[in-house]
């Protein structure tokens, strides 16, 4: 099988990858997000949270941590064989959530469904596909979302703006999009923070 990404990145045996599979957002998916962040940045002191930069917005599937990168051709195969059976997925901005929940918000995001109920099958099959490429533990469960910021420790009276907003939060009709592929992502981390690349695509087929 040829390579699925380009020679500047195949490594030397023994070397690593911190991977993650993803699917992607277009730019008005992202410019939504944006705005959705500024409503929140705007009630919010800066303290309160660390917000994702949207060009890197996302929707995880599976978190595979560190690959050797002789292995990744073996797991782009598995994993591609795992997607080609899904037709495109059309995908909308559900609403807004929490994680744990919204009593202790730590991660806010806003989540993502399709009507065709695909996303958690193929959740499925990558949690499958992936499992003898990763160290990290199988999820047992899946919320589809995007993250938009990681929350500090808030005083009562942010979190009461907190919930005041998430209450408010319609999500757009024209917040909708079609997913094509899944994205193979390499993260590499720095003191300025996570850069992500997709190292290969891997398409929905619905064969």
């Amino acid at each position: 099988m040829a390579s699925p990404f380009p020679d500047v990145l195949i490594l030397n045996s023994g070397e690593h990858f911190r991977l993650f599979l993803a699917l992607a957002t277009p730019e008005h998916i992202k410019a939504a997000i944006e705005k959705v962040q500024q409503e929140f940045r705007a009630a919010l002191p800066d303290k309160a949270a660390r917000w994702t930069s949207t060009q890197q917005s996302h929707l995880t599937l599976r978190f595979l941590g560190k690959v050797e990168s002789s292995r990744i051709s073996e797991l782009v195969e598995r994993t591609q064989a795992a997607c080609k059976p899904f037709p495109p997925l059309q995908l909308r901005v559900v609403g807004l959530g929490f994680f744990p929940n919204q009593k202790h918000p730590r991660v806010l995001w806003v989540g993502v469904r399709d009507p065709a109920d695909q996303l958690e099958a193929l959740w499925r099959a990558t949690q499958t596909a992936t499992q003898p490429f990763t160290a990290e533990p199988a999820e047992s469960s899946f919320v589809a979302h995007i993250t938009l910021a990681r929350l500090n420790r808030m005083q009562r009276p942010e979190l009461d703006r907190l919930a005041r907003l998430s209450d408010k939060f319609i999500a757009d009709p024209a917040w909708h999009w079609t997913a094509t592929h899944l994205d193979l992502m390499r993260s590499e981390l720095s003191p300025q923070g996570a850069r992500h690349t997709a190292i290969a695509n891997l398409p929905f087929l619905g064969v």
